[in-house]
């Protein structure tokens, strides 16, 4: 699978499948100061689906109200937590693995972590948030900066395959590539609605002649 979409390619953008309007969490440090214009590039698109998933979501759970349909398992969330844990509950997970919780923000009534320390390999940090106290989101942000573009090429094949095998074929929600500034960016996702949950993994890139920027986040929500 290659992650560079064709120049001549347009953008394929479905509005009702939509990513959630929290990528500021994304706290994408580029080397240059231009580089922000491919960060905000990356939040004016998740904002734009807020709306849309949320509309989304709500619709599938009427239909799943009055459809006699075989019950399917929610995806958990990583770590061995469970959804609707508390924020006491994950605080301790945390502090006995050894992770740092290096940020404790309110956002649209909603607290979230920024949590470094967790081990796994390429993981820079994890964002949890809380909804009235209770865990309804996890997103795993993963950086290699010593790849290539053909090693993360890999990665997300390997990635979007094994969750495949596991939860069906995901929606393929964004494959798009900007060059209308000197920040040439890339943004492919993919998405897997199992139950009342749903899974997204994406691939985000922001490229000025030799320096480049590249990350793989994988997120968990309860909806």
């Amino acid at each position: 699978m290659s992650l560079m979409p064709s120049p001549s390619r347009t953008r394929e953008v479905d509005p009702v499948l939509s990513l959630a309007q929290r990528c500021s969490r994304i706290r994408v440090r580029l080397l240059v100061a231009s580089f922000s214009n491919a960060l905000q590039f990356f939040l004016r698109m998740k904002a734009r689906w807020r709306h849309a998933q949320i509309f989304f979501a709500t619709a599938l759970a009427l239909i799943g109200s009055v459809a006699a349909a075989r019950a399917v398992d929610d995806i958990p969330p990583p770590f061995g937590f469970h959804w609707n844990d508390s924020m006491t509950r994950v605080e301790q997970v945390l502090v006995g693995a050894k992770a740092r919780i290096v940020t404790r923000d309110r956002k649209e009534k909603r607290d979230v972590w920024t949590v470094e320390g967790l081990v796994q390999p390429g993981l820079k940090r994890t964002l949890f948030t809380f909804r009235d106290g209770a865990l309804v989101e996890v997103e795993l942000q993963y950086e290699y900066p010593d790849w290539s573009i053909e090693r993360y090429n890999d990665r997300m094949g390997e990635i979007r395959r094994y969750f495949d095998a596991k939860f069906g074929t995901g929606k393929l929600v964004s494959r798009a590539r900007d060059t209308d500034s000197d920040v040439i960016q890339t943004l492919v996702g993919y998405q897997w609605i199992v139950g009342g949950t749903m899974l997204e993994l994406f691939y985000f890139s922001a490229q000025r002649d030799t320096m480049v920027f590249r990350s793989i986040t994988v997120t968990y929500k309860a909806i």
